[in-house]
């Protein structure tokens, strides 16, 4: 321990915090301050992060620390304050760590070249570097605070992130992907904006469900939560309602059906920006928020056993999302789009087993494989986007059909990408092999068999999609736009070393599966205090293979031998389908987001039309009506103005003579 926890708490978030607010005056003085410093800031915060993992290796603990109180009203009196245990230090230590890798990567990606070879910098680096620190500092804050408001803060700062960072090249004058925009940068700030209104629907029933809660509990702290003697026992009808209301955010932050449309557009902005959203930092806060409240609900279904539907909701949710995006990515030519359908995916499978931690007896079993598959997707996936992007640098183009035949040019790339989809596809001994074991161990042995089979199926489907992308991005001959690209003097060849370093360790990282799974339990089972004791943690045993270790060998057979002949052997043309039904359905995304679109906007574009053209126009008109009708009436009444005072006090004469009678006769 080489800080206090109380003060690590505090330093991990401040630190990034400040390097972002810093980063203009670093690029005022010189662009490399500004990159060397938001590689140190990245790294000092990764180290704090990893302090406080160690520590909680050696002495498990749960500290609830309060800063200083913020706000008071009514009585009322909410404190800014960290909760530092193994669960909120792992989340700190997956954004701190990995989005420390993902900013010395971006020194290198983010560096073009002109045609003699000189380097080229964006000049809204400054912009981009202030975002991705500030992003990583609202991530830590969020999973870092002690109550639920200080969460909804961080929860906001990291979806404004976003919104920046999805859409960086605003300003690109390339034709747009898609055409329903003229240029590239139309289509990449329209794909930010997404994503910002898209999640802002979740986070209206998130922030619902929070004050519904606080009335019902009369705090915004964990650890006071859990204190259900001081509950408002006539309230607690209402958890249910309550319970899926906050899932609405996860279901919105996290990419899952229906608010799952958001995604795949993401990848708009640059590779390093999708490694953090997908791996480090934002769709990972959804899982994080209800992995931190299952417990408290769990604690309460004692006495409201309707709670079961909040369970059900959540894994029913997240089986239908991972098969759902499961059968999109089959078809996906970018390979960026592949790895957004796959962590929609993934995200499934981790909702999957943390709502069947109140549906199986073995609670702590899907809870753990739910945590340890967020910790195993976190490293394979930002390997996959990182070497995705270290592709993309060199072949300058998103596409797979773009690509091809690159695996000797570019070795580390090669050798780095397929140990993270040898990971994804749950190959033995990778680090997603121990993850989806222990998913698949749960619910066979909970008793949950359609969610299961649902597992298993998408499992087949990740092995297939997986291995297609690396069939088709390093396999068969090179693509007539490389071969362009080689005509014109653009060898392709292995990025650099602020680049590969990266890979590389992320790579060792995921190849450690079963060391990782080991110390990921050790890390949580001694624990004495605090929400994570509700599991029995002792109670797990590492590397429990046993008949769902049949069904994992079986997603090798089916998944990755079909994909190895089609797309590595070339044995088989499956262009004859790209006609066919199934193959526009998946590739129009079950025409989800079509209809989303025909409800929500053109909907939306209709009502606003139909009000204007009939409400709004009719109320013109009789404006312009009664306007026009007290203009005669002026007009009239002006013409008994003679401007003859004779005339003028005989008219008050007849008219007091007038209203005298009036009072009279009534």
């Amino acid at each position: 321990m080489i800080l206090p926890l109380e003060l690590l708490g505090w330093l991990v978030f401040v630190v990034p915090v400040a390097g972002a607010l810093l980063t203009p005056v670093f690029g005022k003085i010189h662009p490399t301050l500004r990159e060397g410093m938001a590689v140190l800031v990245g790294f000092i915060t990764a180290f704090l992060a990893l302090d406080m993992v160690f520590d909680m290796l050696i002495s498990p603990t749960s500290i609830d620390n309060n800063l200083v109180t913020w706000v008071i009203a009514a009585g009322i009196e909410v404190e800014f304050g960290v909760l530092i245990d193994p669960l909120s230090v792992l989340l700190a230590c997956i954004a701190g760590g990995i989005g420390s890798l993902i900013i010395l990567f971006s020194v290198g990606y983010m560096t073009g070249r002109d045609a003699e070879g000189n380097a080229i910098k964006d000049p809204s680096l400054t912009r981009y570097y202030f975002f991705m620190q500030f992003f990583v500092a609202g991530m830590i804050l969020l999973v870092m605070a002690n109550n639920m408001l200080m969460t909804f803060i961080g929860w906001e700062i990291v979806g404004m992130c976003s919104y920046a960072l999805i859409g960086f090249w605003h300003n690109l004058k390339e034709p747009s992907p898609v055409p329903e925009y003229k240029t590239e940068g139309e289509y990449n700030a329209a794909s930010g904006m997404k994503a910002f209104m898209v999640t802002r629907v979740g986070d209206i029933g998130l922030l619902a469900g929070i004050l519904l809660l606080f009335f019902i509990t009369g705090t915004f702290n964990y650890t006071e939560m859990l204190q259900t003697d001081a509950w408002a026992v006539g309230l607690l009808h209402l958890l249910p309602i309550v319970a899926i209301l906050i899932f609405a955010g996860p279901i919105g932050k996290s990419a899952q059906f229906p608010l799952h449309i958001w995604l795949p557009d993401a990848m708009a902005g640059p590779s390093t920006v999708s490694a953090l959203i997908h791996a480090a930092a934002m769709v990972k806060a959804g899982v994080y928020l209800v992995a931190r409240i299952i417990p408290i609900f769990l604690e309460v279904m004692q006495t409201v056993p309707e709670m079961i539907v909040f369970f059900q909701t959540v894994a029913a949710i997240g089986a239908f999302t991972a098969f759902m995006a499961a059968t999109m990515a089959l078809v996906q030519d970018e390979i960026k789009k592949v790895l957004a359908y796959s962590t929609v995916s993934q995200l499934g499978y981790m909702f999957m087993a943390l709502g069947a931690t109140g549906l199986v007896a073995e609670s702590v079993s899907a809870y753990a494989a739910g945590a340890f598959h967020l910790l195993a997707h976190a490293l394979f996936k930002a390997l996959l986007f990182l070497a995705a992007g270290s592709v993309l640098h060199a072949v300058q183009s998103k596409k797979m059909s773009d690509m091809g035949g690159i695996r000797k040019d570019m070795k580390i790339t090669f050798a780095t990408f397929t140990v993270g989809a040898l990971s994804l596809a749950g190959v033995f001994p990778f680090v997603g092999f121990w993850s989806k074991e222990l998913i698949f161990e749960a619910l066979w042995h909970g008793g949950q068999y359609i969610i299961f089979f649902v597992a298993f199926i998408t499992a087949i489907l990740t092995a297939f999609y997986t291995f297609r992308m690396v069939g088709i991005t390093f396999f068969g001959e090179k693509s007539e736009h490389i071969k362009s690209l080689e005509s014109h003097g653009h060898h392709i060849h292995e990025a650099p070393l602020t680049m590969t370093i990266p890979l590389i360790i992320l790579a060792v990282l995921a190849a450690a599966g079963g060391i990782l799974e080991l110390v990921f339990f050790g890390y949580f089972s001694g624990l004495e205090t605090g929400a994570l004791t509700h599991f029995d943690w002792a109670h797990l045993t590492p590397f429990a293979l046993g008949i769902t270790t049949v069904f994992t060998i079986a997603v090798w057979l089916v998944g990755i031998t079909p994909a190895y002949l089609i797309y590595w052997r070339n044995k088989y043309d499956l262009s004859r389908f790209k006609d066919g039904f199934l193959y526009k359905f998946l590739w129009n995304r079950w025409y989800i987001n079509a209809l989303w679109y025909r409800i929500f906007v053109d909907g939306y574009l209709w009502l606003s039309n139909a009000i204007h053209v009939r409400v709004e126009s009719a109320l013109l008109a009789f404006s312009g009506a009664l306007s026009g009708g007290m203009d005669g009436v002026s007009r009239g009444w002006r013409r008994t103005m003679t401007g003859v005072l004779n005339t003028n006090v005989l008219g008050m004469m007849v008219g007091i003579i007038a209203f005298l009678l009036i009072l009279i006769l009534l």
